[in-house]
């Protein structure tokens, strides 16, 4: 398995970043694909990736970050690509629940890391909350692009599915699957995403699988197994099937070899 979405800049995990590995693999996890939210934190996953052979990453700003964005920030992002190739350009997108930053500067950060996407043939690693129509029609203007990229934490009901499959994307999918409170759309849109564009992750340290008992505090890329099992489950398929999947996918999707 291949944990697609992971935040690892939090001390849980880099106060002993030895032992968050060895807790991963030991549940069968053999790597994971680390999500930057803005510069620094791009930078800091990069230094990590190159010591780290089972940790990869991507470089980008997050929508909530997107305020930090400016008119040198491409030409900052493009010099850590030339450093070290990321595998995905994100995690970007627009998020107007909260609104951390406003929907211009959102939108204005996401078209630079459009044009970075092309102009390294990069995946885009895609955010998206409570701006659904909106992303679909940035998306549909970049068909290419899209077809190559991933939706991070899909939570949404069929029909959104059904719009992001027609544009060809990725699906990933997080441990919302197993939350009996919230996850209802999920849970009924699992069967209809094609075995060829499903991904898990866990968003570690967020989203813990709420199938697993006795239930932790935090999430951990060692729980993307319990997301693996209710995936499956609802698939209806055995669980080496939907592994096999799942990690041919996100070696596909992102060049990268377990």
């Amino acid at each position: 398995m291949i944990d697609i979405g992971v935040n690892l800049n939090h001390r849980m995990f880099l106060d002993d970043l030895h032992a968050t590995l060895a807790d991963m693999q030991q549940t069968g996890v053999k790597g994971m694909i680390c999500i930057a939210s803005d510069f620094n934190e791009s930078k800091q996953i990069q230094e990590l990736s190159q010591v780290h052979p089972n940790i990869w990453n991507t470089l980008g700003c997050h929508p909530h970050q997107a305020k930090t964005w400016h008119a040198d920030s491409k030409r900052h992002f493009s010099a850590l690509i030339e450093t070290a190739r990321p595998v995905a350009i994100g995690e970007t997108g627009l998020d107007f629940n909260r609104n951390y930053s406003t929907p211009d500067e959102q939108r204005y950060a996401f078209n630079e890391q459009i044009e970075l996407a092309y102009d390294y043939q990069l995946p885009l690693y895609l955010h998206e909350r409570d701006a659904h129509t909106e992303m679909i029609a940035i998306l549909s203007k970049h068909p290419e692009r899209a077809q190559k990229s991933v939706i991070h934490c899909f939570t949404g009901s069929q029909a959104e599915l059904d719009n992001y499959l027609t544009l060809g994307l990725y699906i990933g999918v997080t441990g919302w699957v197993s939350d009996e409170r919230r996850g209802a759309d999920l849970q009924a849109s699992i069967p209809h995403i094609p075995l060829d564009r499903l991904l898990i992750e866990t968003d570690a340290p967020y989203l813990l699988p709420r199938n697993i008992r006795p239930r932790p505090k935090k999430n951990h890329p060692k729980y993307l197994p319990w997301v693996a099992q209710e995936v499956a489950r609802l698939k209806g398929i055995s669980l080496d099937e939907l592994i096999k999947a799942t990690t041919m996918n996100a070696e596909t999707l992102f060049g990268i070899s377990v």
